[in-house]
């Protein structure tokens, strides 16, 4: 399979329309179908279902474009990297993480670097601990925030010191709000919507199940912003981290910490023997400068 031809079929999936995408990759529209009907015929599958309506994809190609776009994500970071300058350091460092406020201290590792260093660039993706550690293995990530235990045999790690805590965001005018700590036992009778996250889910309803069984899961979540509205529209009481939603100033919402309090350690990780960038390497030192002063 040629690159080209993947991105080919990148942009007709993206515009479900050949003549679209013919126009955007400046090609003509019969040379765009001939290039994607020889990939059919390399591969002995049938990618796309045209259709006066447009361009829709098959299961095949379904797989085909998940499969592509890490190929010219991959692509386009190794071109990048090898045409950086032998004497400045310039690029950019790919980042994976899930929903903490430990995103700060990579923010302030950024902002340190921002004088010296302002050719480094940076691409933050968002998502589970299972979809970071998958970018990190394919060569898609150079670095990820992670919650859980760390195989130490595939990744160094950097443990952070700025805790998040586990309580509950909730309406201002719930009757739960009127505390400043909440228990496990105080979601009695209520309506929860709780974090999606493998580990996350499995701490968050065994404790449910021990402690107050008779709380109902209305709906799990994978983004707590998405999680935020449906509390605002009184859907539930969500189950989330501090410091992520904010609830200052006329807020509605309202977040109370668990008591005993509950926290949620986070690392900072990266695979074993990585072929760095040089933008990649300056950001880590630097982060470790910036974890250390914190000690």
């Amino acid at each position: 399979m040629d690159i080209r031809v993947l991105r080919y079929f990148l942009a007709v999936a993206r515009e479900q329309s050949f003549s679209t995408a013919a126009e955007r990759l400046f090609l003509s529209q019969p040379t765009l179908s001939r290039q994607l009907k020889e990939l059919e015929c390399e591969l002995g599958k049938t990618l796309l279902i045209r259709s006066n309506k447009g361009v829709s994809l098959t299961e095949d190609g379904m797989i085909l474009r998940k499969r592509a776009e890490e190929i010219v994500e991959l692509m386009d970071k190794t071109e990048q990297e090898v045409r950086q300058s032998k004497d400045s350091v310039s690029g950019t460092v790919y980042i994976g993480a899930g929903e903490t406020y430990a995103i700060k201290l990579i923010a302030d590792t950024a902002h340190n670097l921002k004088t010296d260093y302002p050719d480094i660039r940076y691409s933050f993706f968002s998502g589970n601990g299972t979809d970071v550690l998958e970018k990190l293995e394919r060569g898609l990530l150079d670095f990820g925030l992670i919650f859980g235990s760390i195989d130490r045999t595939k990744y160094e790690a950097i443990e952070i010191p700025l805790h998040d805590t586990w309580g509950v965001l909730m309406r201002r005018d719930e009757p739960l709000a009127q505390k400043k700590t909440v228990t496990i036992a105080d979601l009695m009778g209520l309506n929860l919507i709780i974090p999606r996250q493998l580990n996350h889910l499995i701490m968050i309803s065994e404790l449910i199940a021990e402690q107050t069984p008779d709380a109902h899961i209305v709906a799990e979540y994978n983004l707590i912003y998405n999680a935020s509205v449906m509390v605002n529209e009184g859907i539930g009481t969500a189950i989330t981290l501090d410091r992520i939603i904010n609830v200052s100033g006329d807020s509605d919402l309202c977040f109370r910490p668990f008591e005993p309090r509950m926290e949620a350690v986070c690392s900072f990780i990266w695979k074993r023997y990585p072929v760095f960038s040089k933008a990649a390497v300056t950001f880590l030192e630097q982060f470790r400068k910036d974890i250390s002063a914190l000690l």
